[in-house]
């Protein structure tokens, strides 16, 4: 059908773009944020700044859940995404022009904090509204395999990110890289979110969402709505997302960062390792939203839990190998994982709450898990490293794991 192939292409096109920008920054941080815009006495000391200011974005996100989602579910789904696309593009691009820490002094860390923190504000209100736009257009039993679409966009933004970079490695030298080819990724965005503001604008409202508001009016504040009749669900909604987010950017930003500076890979050597493991993520997403329409999103999530649960404690000595076929199995199992704990979220969160406050509360669950999970993790596994040793940095998501698996048992009496 024309109009489902359209809301499909739009929740993965604009996700897409969105993690794209998101995740382009957290490249940035592992490779060159550090020695440009934050002074310090050590490389692994850079590197710890630059990871504070991607942590920044974590804790940006509830707050733009909380704007977003109020908007989302009193206005309307499509609007709103388009404003958090806008929000995200436009803090992407300035950051592509911002002068560095040699130019300005410590202007430049301050605005390039403001700018991370403006683009978590715009991808707090991203996920929740993709997510909807694609399961409350789903026919009856395809809400998952329609839910995974918006979640496709994290590899494809992951793979257009980490691929630029790639390419760039490749073609200019490290002087031309650091003095400007890592601009090129962040002024790019404009192309790409133009992109998908054409695909969002041609949408219309979810039937859901109509039916709802034509049913009754919206709450006033859907927050407190939520906060005061719904908490139970956003509690645990909340932990059931935290191991995704330890597993990505563990796999992702940490793995990234210690590669090329603790044990030396050449930067495009390991980017080309981090693009192989993430198509492992990007076919069990696909696996993941099958499973979970012929079972349930909450016990597909369940298996890919316990799986990370026994991952994370062979991660560390694999990655301290410094051999780069152990590196890249690992971060495939990794990632293939992350697929399973990931891609029936779409499904799996929207349901926890009514039409009415489901922008709200999917929003608002999924990224205040994301600092439990996401925000920390880069910092507390260089920390762990420095303290102990690569070998106890995968507890991390093992941890993150069982979390998630209380989070999981508590909703588990919802219906699937």
């Amino acid at each position: 059908m024309l109009r489902h192939r359209r809301v499909l292409a739009a929740s993965l096109i604009g996700t897409a773009v969105e993690f794209y920008d998101f995740y382009i920054y957290a490249t940035a941080a592992s490779l060159v944020f550090g020695p440009l815009f934050f002074p310090a006495s050590s490389p692994s000391a850079q590197l710890m700044a630059a990871y504070g200011s991607l942590a920044l974005a974590f804790f940006a996100r509830p707050l733009g859940a909380a704007v977003f989602g109020h908007y989302g579910d009193r206005i309307g789904r499509k609007a709103t995404l388009v404003t958090s696309l806008m929000l995200m593009g436009g803090c992407t691009l300035a950051i592509g022009f911002l002068p560095t820490y040699q130019s300005i002094g410590w202007w430049a860390p301050l605005i390039l904090c403001v700018l991370r923190f403006g683009q978590g504000l715009g991808l707090g209100g991203e996920w929740g509204g993709a997510a909807l736009l694609a399961v409350e257009n789903a026919p009856p039993g395809w809400r998952a395999r329609f839910g995974m679409f918006p979640q496709l966009g994290a590899p494809v933004g992951f793979i257009a990110a980490n691929g630029l970079f790639l390419i760039l490695g490749m073609f200019l030298t490290d002087e031309d890289f650091f003095a400007w080819g890592w601009r090129l990724p962040f002024l790019g965005s404009a192309v790409l979110v133009f992109l998908g503001l054409w695909v969002r604008l041609k949408l219309t409202e979810t039937p859901e969402f109509a039916a709802a508001q034509a049913e009754a009016p919206p709450p006033a504040l859907p927050l407190a709505t939520l906060l005061s009749q719904h908490l139970g669900a956003a509690v645990a909604g909340t932990f059931a997302v935290v191991a995704c987010f330890a597993v990505y950017y563990i796999a992702t930003a940490f793995a990234l960062g210690y590669g090329t500076t603790t044990i030396k890979i050449d930067r495009e050597v390991f980017l080309a390792i981090q693009l192989g493991a993430i198509l492992f993520m990007g076919v069990s997403i696909v696996i993941a939203g099958w499973w979970a329409d012929k079972t349930s999103p909450t016990r597909v999530l369940v298996a890919g839990c316990i799986g990370t649960v026994f991952m994370g404690i062979i991660f560390g000595p694999a990655i301290g190998t410094g051999e780069l076929l152990p590196i890249f199995l690992i971060l495939s199992l990794a990632l293939f994982l992350m697929g399973f704990v990931y891609g029936p979220l779409g499904a799996y969160l929207p349901h926890l709450f009514p039409v009415q406050l489901r922008y709200t509360g999917a929003s608002f669950s999924f990224n205040l898990g994301g600092i439990i999970g996401g925000a920390l993790a880069p910092i507390v596994a260089t920390w762990l490293i420095q303290v102990q040793g690569v070998g106890l940095v995968g507890l991390y998501m093992s941890i993150a794991a069982a979390i998630s698996l209380v989070g999981l048992w508590f909703t588990s009496r919802q219906p699937a």
